[in-house]
């Protein structure tokens, strides 16, 4: 196998799988949704899928949304009490037919969030008559000899929702002061100051 070659084809796999998502108005409800909420919004996914909502709840907080992560698994077990009427709840599953994701979705109505908004890809997934908001994010086939692990949905998955945490933080005119007091260390905290002391010089 010339490996360079076959990474470059898993790289145009994964390309033309983002390049492939449909934005529509449910893109603008799920947004809307977030830039209304008067609480938290929490994430929620298994697997894969978790760790993917764990960086975009990071990402909302970086920029001024609060949020946080809870385990499907955990939350039967006293971590639902994160979760209050003022909150959104995202989950998101590929396949959307996880028992935690979907038992983490009833318990969540049982307590009255304020609104559900799902992220997945099977047609017949079961999360989307279960959420208010559902982002579609296609048919997608998972790259490799197995076509199992997953790493295209994944790719996509995250794609979709730093699209969603940027286009609300531009929406809300979120400026470098603004990034910067929640993101003040390192090097991307020096860059916002940078641009803040730049910024109040003209």
């Amino acid at each position: 196998m010339d490996r360079v070659l076959r990474a470059s084809q898993l790289i145009t796999e994964f390309s033309t799988a983002i390049f492939a998502v449909k934005i529509d108005p449910h893109f603008s409800s799920a947004s809307q949704a977030i830039m209304d909420c008067k609480g938290k919004i929490i994430t929620t996914g298994m697997g894969k899928a978790g760790i993917a909502m764990r960086k975009f709840s990071s990402t909302l907080c970086s920029l001024s949304f609060p949020s946080c992560y809870i385990h499907p698994g955990e939350a039967s077990h006293g971590d639902l009490g994160t979760i209050s009427k003022e909150d959104i709840l995202f989950v998101a599953s590929t396949s959307g037919k996880t028992r935690e994701i979907l038992e983490i979705i009833d318990l969540a109505r049982n307590i009255n969030v304020k609104s559900i908004i799902g992220i997945t890809s099977h047609p017949d997934s079961p999360l989307r008559q279960k959420t208010d908001i559902v982002l579609d994010m296609g048919v997608i086939k998972e790259s490799g000899h197995l076509g199992l692990a997953p790493t295209t949905s994944i790719l996509v998955m995250l794609a979709v929702t730093d699209a969603l945490a940027l286009v609300c933080a531009e929406e809300i005119g979120l400026t470098y002061s603004d990034y910067f007091k929640y993101h003040h260390s390192g090097y991307l905290g020096q860059v916002a100051k940078n641009q803040c002391e730049s910024t109040n010089k003209r």
